[in-house]
């Protein structure tokens, strides 16, 4: 797919990827919605396969790819989901898989990736790093590398929690998702504007790496001096297709605090009796943040993950 998927591509990629992947429920709160003075609708993506929205668009890039790329392997650089899902895919598939994680990477997540039976390849932990090693693993495996969001079959991929969710909600207010790379916030409002160019799409963001609100403000895709935020599935940056996509199609992105995404980290956990990573409850806090952009409205949420280790939990 060299550009930007339309309604079609997104429904024939939901339909290509159906034995791959779980259709997630969506959950509401009675306690969090007097909370928020909002109808909150949760896309349980934390039920996903690997955990994770990411084995939406790793399906995605895998079926798209033909047989002879296929026998040559795939290859990718994540911190976490990403690896589990392109890892998971190609287990499914009968293929080899080279994942690059950096060494901060949570241990949950590598071992996940270990078990898929993919081969790890250790780089450090800047994005820099990551890319070159990534560089002298395709030379030497000739993998076909799979980006883990600045790729439109993985954006297609992904659209497809946003799609799910309206089938089951069609009149939501507003739709919002966790921004890092910005494959899921990309996906999630093609859908929505697809669905209904009224409804409103925010990206969430920690403020710590406030990039993408930052590229969103300016016009040109900005970069982070640090990556220290909890949420670790978030500290990426924009790549050129989701800037591009969010640039034309979100209408905002809020950022929020570390102790705001605890806190609603926290409260899923206690409210929902769900395990959510800190990634997952970045909307959520930005709605505890910014009440008043929900006050009254039907609001769909993404919880992006549920891959968090339980001996390093914040709270």
């Amino acid at each position: 797919m060299d550009q930007l998927p339309t309604r079609e591509d997104i429904a024939k990629t939901h339909r290509a990827i159906q034995p791959y992947i779980h259709r997630t429920p969506v959950l509401t709160n009675q306690t969090i919605n007097q909370l928020t003075e909002a109808t909150l609708y949760f896309k349980c993506e934390n039920f996903q396969k690997v955990g994770a929205f990411k084995m939406r668009g790793a399906s995605s890039a895998v079926v798209a790819l033909d047989d002879d790329l296929k026998y040559r392997g795939i290859a990718t650089h994540s911190s976490g989901n990403h690896a589990q899902a392109v890892a998971l895919s190609a287990k499914m598939h009968g293929i080899e898989a080279h994942i690059v994680m950096p060494k901060n990477a949570p241990s949950i997540k590598r071992n996940a990736v270990e078990e898929y039976g993919a081969t790890i390849y250790t780089s450090g932990n800047l994005i820099k790093d990551r890319e070159e090693k990534m560089k002298e693993v395709l030379e030497s495996t000739g993998a076909t590398f799979i980006h883990p969001y600045n790729n439109y079959h993985i954006i297609a991929g992904q659209a497809t929690a946003a799609k799910e969710l309206l089938e089951d909600f069609p009149d939501l207010d507003i739709l919002m998702a966790p921004v890092g790379g910005g494959g899921l916030l990309s996906g999630t409002a093609l859908s929505s504007k697809y669905h209904d160019a009224l409804i409103k799409v925010y990206g969430a963001e920690p403020k710590l790496v406030d990039d993408a609100y930052r590229s969103f403000k300016s016009g040109k895709i900005e970069t982070n001096d640090r990556i220290d935020t909890i949420a670790d599935g978030l500290r990426t940056m924009l790549g050129e297709k989701t800037f591009q996509v969010i640039s034309q199609y979100v209408d905002d992105i809020l950022t929020v605090e570390e102790e705001s995404i605890i806190k609603a980290m926290r409260l899923i956990w206690e409210r929902m009796k769900i395990v959510v990573e800190p990634s997952g409850a970045v909307p959520l806090a930005a709605v505890l943040e910014h009440p008043e952009l929900f006050k009254g409205k039907k609001v769909g949420l993404i919880i992006s993950g549920g891959n968090v280790d339980l001996q390093e939990l914040p709270f």
